[in-house]
């Protein structure tokens, strides 16, 4: 699963992509790209690794890809829009920040405006779409090739053509279980999950009236909403540990925005951690929000699935309440969960299987 960071020039998509990643995206002339893996700063792992001390720690990660500039030439955001389609999560990347020596392709510094821009390039990408698989369904309908799904298509998408002209995204309209499968091989643009980051200016850093603002203006899209100042987070990356907690409570934050933007990608593309701890190793695993206990036996290894016997998991918050993993099996908290558990996130869990 995968995300792609998307902007118009200028406005820090390279620097967050590295801070994120640790990895320099690539450069061809006007083009930029990359993709990388983003480490899930999840402060529940680091604790884990506080009190187990393993011989190697393994957090959960993230893929994130690095699109193309967007222009103000429609035909020239071709690119981005096509590679957007490879990704599960849209992050828009929009400028608050102010920097004279710092050009915007538009001229001023309007973030109601960028991202209007955006949704629309969004919107009419899909509507082309669908206006041309309209034009087809037609060819199909007057050849008389299977009258009955073709016509139920094609009232589909008349509604969703009649719902992002009124400046909707699809993501808001309703689909039956038949409609879904209809439109899961679609290109559609606005049917995914949208992450709106802002890079702030210093003096915005923790000031949430922006996006207050923005979310009312916004408001008939489903749209997530984070700030970061990506030149603060620079300057964090290169403190030490004490230093950058020293500087945390100067910005009067409790921690760095990319924990919180990393955790919120996570979740927005359906995912949640389960652990397993010991001295050899900690490890954050990767699973599907709503899965069973042997689907995330399956995450470690198909063997572990297919011999599954039950799962051993204890809650990280009664752990760190009680303090030991000795104290959670006293108070008979460590519980013995079957094949219908639904794992949760945080979990801590040891499977038993045999095969």
């Amino acid at each position: 699963m995968k995300l792609g960071l998307v902007g118009f020039p200028q406005v820090g998509k390279r620097t967050l992509f590295r801070l994120l990643t640790g990895k320099e995206p690539n450069s061809e002339g006007k083009k930029r790209n990359g993709l990388g893996l983003a480490k899930v700063r999840d402060a529940r792992f680091d604790r884990l690794v506080e009190i187990y001390t393993p011989r190697q720690e393994t957090p959960a990660h993230i893929e994130f890809l690095l699109l193309p500039d967007l222009d103000l030439e429609a035909s020239r955001n071709e690119q981005s829009l096509r590679s957007l389609e490879q990704v599960d999560v849209i992050c828009h990347l929009v400028r608050t920040f102010q920097d004279d020596t710092i050009f915007h392709i538009h001229g001023t510094v309007d973030a109601c405006r960028d991202i209007l821009l955006f949704n629309e390039e969004l919107q009419l990408n899909d509507l082309l779409f669908i206006e041309k698989r309209l034009e087809r369904l037609e060819k199909e309908y007057n050849k008389k090739r299977d009258i009955q799904k073709v016509a139920m298509e094609a009232d589909l998408l008349t509604r969703m053509k009649t719902h992002l002209e009124t400046g909707r995204f699809l993501k808001s309209l309703s689909l039956t279980e038949i409609g879904e499968k209809l439109v899961a091989s679609y290109p559609l643009l606005t049917r995914k999950a949208v992450i709106i980051i802002l890079n702030v200016g210093e003096l915005e850093v923790g000031d949430q009236e922006l996006i207050s603002q923005l979310k009312a203006t916004f408001h008939e899209q489903d749209f997530r909403w984070i700030s970061v100042s990506a030149k603060i987070e620079k300057e964090l990356c290169q403190l030490d540990a004490a230093e950058r907690q020293s500087f945390l409570e100067e910005l009067q934050l409790d921690q760095p925005a990319l924990d919180r933007l990393t955790m919120l990608c996570y979740k927005t593309l359906g995912l949640i951690s389960f652990f397993t701890v010991g001295s050899d190793e900690v490890r954050a695993w990767t699973n599907r929000q709503g899965s069973l206990a042997p689907q995330a036996a399956g995450v470690i290894h198909s063997d572990f699935e297919r011999g599954f016997i039950r799962a051993e998991v204890m809650k990280y918050k009664d752990l760190i309440k009680l303090g030991s993993e000795q104290r959670v099996r006293e108070v008979g908290k460590y519980m013995q969960k079957g094949r219908d558990y639904v794992v949760e996130d945080g979990d801590i869990i040891n499977f038993l299987f045999n095969i």
